[in-house]
């Protein structure tokens, strides 16, 4: 599907970040890492509610993840994996989208809109009806070259504020989903 095709699409849907959208991310010195295994998986208590409402409201779910742990060597895709079906075992998850790159060359890697614009094409998704929701300044600057509509769960880690400003900000998961489901 092309990107005229994406812009004819009909599907709406929320992409979502991983860590610190679904679970709880691990603090270093204010900054979020990924949950270094399952072992460290602590699953949001609203996000299951938060995900059955999107999803009852017509919404595919797409988590759009970067892993760079993966390129640098401190963790394996076997560990990024494990976590993913942990959640997607309790969440009702359509698609896991993962760049496991680091630095910025690959098109992938939000802030870059890759991982959004592959995941629109493959499901038919509609950019302009779509949302999505993150807890850093990548998720939300990838949204908005994606197009889409952009909520920032402020977790208030020690790192820069997006280029754009987001449409809202709330302050855990379920805000995010009543934000969605109370402006569409």
């Amino acid at each position: 599907m092309g990107v005229d095709e994406i812009a004819d699409a009909t599907n709406r849907a929320v992409f979502l970040d991983r860590d610190g959208v679904l679970n709880a991310p691990l603090l270093k010195e204010g900054k979020p890492h990924p949950p270094a295994g399952l072992q460290d998986l602590v699953i949001y208590e609203d996000a299951l509610g938060a995900l059955e409402a999107l999803k009852a409201a017509g919404y595919m779910l797409l988590v759009v993840t970067n892993q760079p742990d993966v390129s640098r060597g401190t963790k394996t895709r076997g560990d990024v994996e494990a976590i993913d079906r942990a959640l997607a075992a309790a969440l009702p998850i359509d698609e896991f989208y993962v760049c496991y790159h680091d630095g910025d060359d690959c098109g992938c890697r939000k802030p870059k809109p890759g991982m959004l614009l592959r995941a629109a094409s493959e499901h038919g998704v509609a950019l302009a009806k779509s949302f999505m929701i993150g807890d850093r300044w990548r998720d939300i600057d990838a949204g908005h070259a994606a197009g889409v509509r952009t909520i920032l769960v402020e977790r208030r880690y020690a790192e820069r504020a997006p280029v754009h400003a987001p449409d809202a900000v709330v302050y855990s998961t379920g805000e995010a989903a009543r934000w969605i489901l109370q402006n569409t």
